[in-house]
């Protein structure tokens, strides 16, 4: 009996889903990481503190986290597309409500909405519909050329934001975040063409049966817990960038360059990834990262900024940057194949997101309390040392354990 043969995707149908994917990514993670350019104007027109607005952003990240692996199990029931629609539809309410926002509980449901958008929307599940497009010899080349195209926004976002802000109240900036929002549901329909895509290496194993492999799985362990060091110091940068720099008498438009430099170096570090990922351990390369990242950290903030060392500060962290997500969305899809790689990347995304969190809203109680940020770089920078020491340690496969058996495809 011959095995059945499952009909390659046509180029086109591939390339849209790319293009989509690439889109949705951009959007989602530009507009989140944009948000922290609201903090001063927010804080003063609200009469908030500075703890007050992070407290909004750690919310987000929370909820992100926590809805992250329930939201990926549904893409993976119900498919990509619906999940993509609905999430960029919430995305929107949920920047509405921001926009009129006149409390600390308004900017709150605010964070809870952006949150579940996120799920929805941002790199868990657009990973997943890339590694589900492509063969594995071109997985991560691909995840990394369409992280590459996903920091555009994070280019561009932040410029056109900070103008926005310098001319016009903080409201029409937020204004601004919806009709780009409102770009996202074109975006998520293309990319949501995965769902017609064979799912590689999946076979007939449950998900409960996977979901049991991955708890006992220790490169996956290991690699989850390593990611909360990319949210803490990632999130911590661009909610407090802005106030930092402030304090410290730079242009307030300083902060918009150097996060729109980020994005344009992080297009050749996502590349970088990619490349690199396909050739060598990805466990090692993940660990080297986050030991690079507390190194770079650490240059930066044991000086006085100037508008030159911040922005050659940004153009190393653009390197580092998103380079996370080719990295971990690759090694998934290597332990587990693809057919339940949403809601594994979930799971893994709770610990990145509880550091998101204390990066945010940790940051805040640092700093309305010691009036300076030198507590949490410093924090920041110790844990991600060693994380990527474990990581690079712990991190890499075992022979003869955690390896899920790859069932074959059924025959007929």
């Amino acid at each position: 009996m011959a095995a059945m043969s499952i009909a390659p995707p046509s180029r086109n149908a591939t390339r849209l889903i790319l293009i989509g994917s690439a889109v949705l990514l951009s959007l989602g993670m530009g507009l989140r990481q944009s948000l922290g350019l609201f903090l001063t104007p927010v804080t003063r027109d609200l009469a908030l503190t500075a703890a007050d607005f992070t407290l909004a952003v750690a919310v987000q990240n929370i909820v992100w986290g926590l809805s992250q692996a329930p939201i990926g199990a549904l893409a993976d029931r119900f498919g990509l597309r619906v999940t993509m629609l609905a999430g960029a539809t919430i995305y929107v309410a949920g920047l509405l409500l921001m926009a009129a926002a006149r409390d600390e509980a308004a900017l709150i449901a605010s964070g809870a909405l952006i949150g579940i958008a996120l799920s929805c929307t941002a790199s868990s599940l657009v990973m997943t519909a890339v590694a589900r497009s492509v063969p594995e010899e071109r997985r991560s080349k691909t995840l990394g050329i369409v992280s590459a195209a996903g920091s555009l926004g994070t280019l561009l976002i932040p410029i056109t934001t900070q103008t926005i802000l310098a001319q016009y109240a903080w409201q029409i900036g937020a204004l601004f975040f919806v009709a780009l929002a409102a770009t996202m549901l074109p975006a998520g329909f293309l990319s949501g063409g995965a769902d017609r895509m064979p799912a590689r290496a999946a076979g007939k194993v449950t998900m409960r049966a996977m979901l049991s492999q991955a708890a006992r799985h220790r490169p996956f362990l290991v690699m989850s817990a390593a990611y909360f060091v990319c949210g803490l110091n990632l999130v911590f940068l661009t909610t407090h960038l802005p106030t930092y720099l402030a304090i410290c008498g730079q242009d307030p438009l300083l902060s918009a360059e150097a996060i729109a430099v980020i994005g344009g170096v992080n297009c050749i570090g996502s590349l970088t990834a990619g490349w690199l990922g396909a050739r060598y351990p990805k466990h090692i390369l993940l660990g080297l990262l986050y030991i690079l990242r507390a190194g770079v950290f650490t240059a930066y903030f044991i000086m006085p900024p100037t508008p030159a060392s911040t922005l050659i500060f940004a153009a190393a962290m653009g390197m580092l940057w998103l380079s996370v997500a080719p990295l971990v969305s690759g090694l998934v899809a290597e332990m587990f194949g693809t057919r339940y790689m949403a809601t594994l990347l979930g799971i893994s995304f709770v610990m990145h997101q509880l550091g998101s969190s204390l990066g945010a809203w940790g940051g805040g109680l640092i700093f309305t309390y010691f009036g300076n940020y030198d507590h949490a770089w410093q924090i920041g920078v110790l844990i991600g040392f060693g994380a990527g020491v474990a990581q690079i340690l712990a991190g890499g496969p075992t022979i003869g354990r955690n390896r899920l058996p790859q069932p074959r495809l059924a025959t007929g």
